[in-house]
């Protein structure tokens, strides 16, 4: 469900703002409205601004180069240079560091990097310029040239060489492959060669001069991440603390500048909102410290922040909410509709529960050895009960099909668990049928959440149409029911389904846009009628998805048990173990993380696209972000 909120006006005199301000923060459950001149320029505010935005780059990266360091990919070594001084007077006086600093350290690593990666660049093509002539020292080249010999380089395609220019213009041949020919020509007095090819001009460096300067180029790239991780030592409680107190800074000025000047900027005039639970305990304390308020309630027009409040269970789901989008405030929060489908969802799509325990087990590890992350292993959990309760349904367990299984334990339930050997629903896997089901049950229950969220913003009549599709699908589903089970339905039974039938046509067709001309009503109901039907259609076998990728995990583990035991049963037993584990753990564990993906995409699909859109989910919902220290 959404909190509800309350909007606070403020009132202060200009020589009070700052200290109110201040107050305001301390109590932080106010969610302050930031209007336009909120973002008037204000040069310290802006540098503020750039100076974090700084600041966050560099510990991002400093951060990265710390964990390679502490994983030992990493060797920070003393080269005395005067970076490594300063580092070492960092570490002797921290007091002398600031954030300017260590930025400005980072930033001349991060041109160094560039620097020398460019100069590799410009290296390597120089080598590949002069591999195919050799390593030769230039300066001899510039001896013959300076005795009058000219030496000049060439290559041209194979095809396109004369043999008589090795006698005319003293041609020596340096290389010769399928395609081309390097040459060299030496002529005297400067004669310039009458030859149809293409002169190389080679950098005037040696081969080996310039493989000795990749060397060393590579060396300087390979030292900066040994610099980074030297850095981040010193730096990143620097940058960390730097961070929080700009990020608690500029959030201050910018609520500073959203007070809106009256009286000739004697008083300010601020707005923001509380959640109607919070406002007794913000009253109390503004009255002591003598603060002018109004409560007032929304109004339709207000632009209002969303915080959700849900049970224990439903609030682990909000995350996908807010991946989506949070609702909007005149709207119903579709969280704890949603997520008891999805928790299913997410078991049909991973069916196996041997799959389902390891999910179970590694998250309740991970719940306790991660306390930030809890809320997202007590998610696992649940899913993981729900592919253990899906598995022990459809007999599933580590790819086994237990109901195919000669184990003497299982004989009294092997007839129980849900499969195509036991059970057929008029030739379709009971699986499909229980896949198609849960879908358009989900699709059902959106178009009721959407019937009962038109009836609170807009009343009754706006939702005629809304009731006249469940309540005809409801009617038509009850009547196919009926005459799939062969159960006898007498005459009235029939009138009644067909009179129902009609009211609902009539709703359709007539009640969809209430006040509007009957025969435009009766138009756009035809077209949504249309679009209803095609949609419906679509939207059901959607959810077909969810017995596919169950069934493709369960064959795929199978797979891999049969290609583990052939293996090993091909070998002797003493040796015969090893490719047997390998394969199965190799085999599994490739075959859960595929599952687990599949699992989460396809349910996040399902809800985002058919049951919010049966559900008329509009979002658009802003967070509740309120002013706090940081």
């Amino acid at each position: 469900m959404i909190t509800k909120m309350k909007k606070l006006s403020f009132l202060i005199h200009s020589k009070e703002y700052d200290g109110f301000l201040e107050h305001l923060r301390s109590l932080g459950i106010v969610h302050v409205i930031q209007k336009q001149q909120g973002a008037v320029q204000d040069q310290a505010l802006q540098e503020d601004i750039n100076l974090l935005a700084r600041c966050r780059n560099a510990l991002k990266t400093l951060e990265l180069h710390q964990q390679h360091k502490g994983d030992g990919s990493l060797r920070v070594t003393e080269t005395g240079s005067p970076f490594d001084e300063f580092v070492k007077k960092a570490q002797r006086e921290p007091s002398l560091l600031c954030p300017e600093k260590i930025l400005e350290r980072f930033d001349i690593l991060e041109a160094e990097k560039v620097v020398q990666e460019q100069t590799l660049q410009a290296l390597l093509r120089d080598r590949a310029q002069l591999l195919p002539w050799g390593d030769f020292e230039p300066s001899q080249v510039e001896r013959l040239t300076a005795a009058g010999y000219q030496i000049r380089f060439y290559t041209c395609p194979l095809r396109a060489f004369n043999d008589e220019w090795v006698s005319r213009y003293g041609l020596v041949e340096i290389e010769r492959d399928k395609q081309k020919v390097n040459f060299v020509t030496v002529t005297h007095n400067d004669v310039m060669p009458d030859i149809d090819a293409e002169q190389v001009h080679l950098p005037h460096m040696s081969l080996s001069a310039v493989e000795a300067d990749i060397a060393k180029t590579r060396a300087a790239i390979d030292a900066i991440p040994v610099k980074m991780a030297q850095l981040a030592q010193v730096g990143a409680p620097v940058l960390q603390d730097a961070v929080k107190q700009l990020d608690s800074k500029i959030d201050f000025g910018r609520v500073k500048l959203t007070g809106e000047h009256l009286a000739a900027d004697t008083l300010l005039l601020l707005e923001g909102w509380i959640p109607a639970d919070k406002v007794q305990e913000a009253s109390r304390e503004l009255d002591l410290k003598g603060v002018f308020f109004e409560v007032d309630d929304p109004t339709p027009d207000d632009d209002i922040p969303i915080q959700l409040s849900n049970n224990k269970f439903a609030r682990l789901f909000e995350p996908l909410t807010e991946m989506y989008s949070l609702p909007n405030y005149s709207e119903l929060d579709p969280t704890a509709a949603f997520a008891p489908f999805f928790m299913l969802f997410f078991g049909l799509c991973m069916g196996d529960g041997g799959y389902g325990l390891i999910i179970f087990l590694a998250c309740t590890f991970a719940k306790r050895k991660l306390p930030a992350l809890r809320d997202f292993m007590s998610l696992g959990q649940w899913l993981g009960i729900s592919t253990i309760i899906v598995g022990l349904l459809t007999g599933m367990v580590f790819g086994i099909s237990l109901d195919t299984v000669a184990w003497p334990w299982l004989a009294g339930v092997k007839d129980k668990f849900i499969t195509d050997n036991n059970y057929n629903v008029m030739g379709y896997s009971p699986m499909m049928v229980v896949a198609v089901c849960v879908g358009i049950l989900q699709i059902l229950f959106g178009m009721g959440f959407k019937i009962v969220r038109i009836t609170i913003q807009l009343g009754v009549k706006y939702a005629l149409s809304e009731i006249g599709w469940l309540v005809l699908l409801l009617d038509m589903i009850v009547l196919l029911l009926l005459k799939l089970t062969g159960a006898d339905i007498s005459a009235l039974a029939m009138n009644i389904m067909l009179g129902i039938a009609i009211v609902c046509g009539v709703l359709i067709l007539f009640f969809n846009s209430p006040g509007k001309n009957p025969f435009a009503n009766l138009g756009s109901g035809l077209w949504g009628t249309y679009n209803m039907v095609s949609g419906l259609l679509g939207d059901v076998l959607s959810y077909i998805r969810l017995f596919a990728l169950g069934l493709a995990g369960g064959i795929l583990g199978g797979v891999f048990n049969q290609l583990a035991f052939q293996a090993g049963g091909a070998l002797p037993v003493w040796v015969g173990w090893l490719p047997t584990a390998l394969i199965l753990l190799l085999g599994h564990g490739l075959n859960l993380f595929l599952c687990v993906i599949s699992a989460l995409v396809h349910p996040i699909r399902l809800t985002f696209v058919e049951f919010f859109k049966n559900a008329g989910f509009e979002g658009g919902g802003k967070a509740y972000k309120p002013f706090a220290k940081k």
